[in-house]
């Protein structure tokens, strides 16, 4: 079933999400999103991240990315952006097999609807011809022999200047971007693929942000429709989620009776003397950094949703101790912790903004983008020279002899990172 404006009644309530009580929320109805079923990423997989202009800006594309390379590089994910300004479904339907399926992508994840919603209140015609070409391009992909994650459209926080001879207020664009996003849970549902609710997270995000951080903060970009880091964060979150990564990158246990220490895989404990650990790791955690209140923060983006708690936990357990309170220091940094929390385990990751890892994860972050944004001119711009129309395949061995050399300078820059934690007793 497609789930339409008409047919929404059909649905249970109990299949609807918990909305807050905020009359803002009233007129919404988005249907219950389904769970994530196990990881969804295989070794060696070719991920293609394919979109409209949101993805053009390779931001979540970057922090898909540069998560998969750093923090679970066991996998060995390679990965290619494909997003295009202005694009609808449609759109990439008639150039998915010129621009995508010849790298032969074993999974993908897909962020359409924006575009496709036309900045106008629903339409039922327009809902049915969105859900037919998106349900087209799974169908492609899958054919392909590739999995699938299906992203939902995200919202808008204002009426985007290019839309404001429509007549649409923000609220009938968000209406039809919800029932654009109730239609991708049906299509996931029909297509057996994953489904990445960008939508109403985003939706209750934006309202919850503005609550908390003042009127100013646009999740939604200052245009209403371009996200900036703390938006694509966001969105990163819903990807990572749907394709089933359970974020634990290591653990450090520390027996300060028993003067011992381990640590999981992806790490090397070096040493153990004098209340110190020195480990050499293989796995980063997500480095991020910024100001909790400002939406070009991708550490604002965190506090919106639990990107920390449940895909970048590097723990640190520390028991048998003496003392009420220790003091952590990694890095340069230090941080406070009673004993009790200590026993159950604290999320280095999420404590040190800036820890040990940062500067070599900048390097492989700077190194994703440059290849992200060549991958965006071989796309958009060489693919359609008058010397790729006449051989298609000669140019993308060509221009994939350029991309290569930036593939590998990501691998160049993810060094194993040795550092110190140093447990003081207060």
């Amino acid at each position: 079933m497609v789930v339409t404006a008409t047919n929404m009644a059909d649905v249970p309530a109990a299949d609807f999400e918990t909305k807050p009580t905020d009359p803002y929320f009233v007129r919404f109805e988005p249907v219950k999103a389904p769970a994530t079923a196990g990881l969804l990423l295989k070794p060696g997989d070719r991920l293609a991240i394919i979109g409209d202009s949101i993805t053009e800006q390779k931001m979540y594309s970057r922090i898909l990315e540069t998560y998969l390379t750093v923090c679970v590089p066991d996998l060995n994910v390679s990965t290619r952006q494909f997003g295009w300004g202005g694009e609808t479904a449609e759109g990439f339907l008639h150039r998915m097999t010129n621009d995508c399926l010849r790298f032969q992508p074993t999974i993908a994840t897909l962020c359409y609807g924006m575009n496709d919603h036309g900045y106008r209140a629903y339409a039922e015609a327009n809902g049915l011809w969105y859900s037919n070409k998106y349900s087209a391009v799974v169908s492609s992909l899958k054919s392909s022999g590739a999995r699938v994650v299906l992203g939902s459209p995200g919202c808008v926080g204002q009426v985007p200047p290019w839309a404001a001879n429509n007549h649409a207020t923000m609220e009938e664009l968000n209406l039809n971007l919800c029932h654009l996003r109730n239609i991708d849970i049906a299509i996931a549902a029909q297509q057996q693929v994953q489904f990445a609710d960008i939508f109403w997270p985003m939706f209750v995000d934006m309202f919850m942000a503005k609550q908390k951080y003042g009127p100013d903060y646009a999740l939604c970009g200052k245009d209403g429709v371009h996200p900036d880091w703390a938006g694509h964060l966001v969105m990163a979150y819903a990807f990572l989620k749907a394709l089933g990564l359970d974020g634990d990158l290591g653990t450090f246990t520390v027996d300060l009776a028993a003067e011992k220490a381990s640590v999981t895989s992806g790490h090397t404990l070096d040493s153990f003397t004098n209340n110190t650990l020195t480990i050499t790791s293989r796995r980063y955690p997500f480095c991020a950094t910024g100001e909790a209140d400002k939406d070009n923060s991708i550490r604002s983006g965190m506090t919106l949703v639990p990107f920390n708690a449940e895909l970048n936990r590097l723990t640190l357990v520390v028991k048998g101790g003496t003392a009420e309170k220790y003091a952590v220091m990694w890095g340069h940094e230090t941080r406070d912790y009673s004993a009790a929390q200590l026993a159950v385990g604290v999320n280095l990751a999420a404590d040190f903004a800036v820890n040990p890892f940062s500067d070599a994860f900048a390097k492989v972050d700077a190194a994703v983008y440059n290849k992200q944004n060549y991958e965006t001119i071989q796309i958009k711009n060489l693919f359609y020279t008058p010397d790729a129309k006449a051989d298609p395949d000669a140019m993308a061995t060509l221009t994939d002899k350029v991309r290569q050399p930036l593939v590998d300078a990501i691998a160049s820059a993810f060094v194993p990172v040795t550092h110190t934690i140093r447990i003081q007793p207060e």
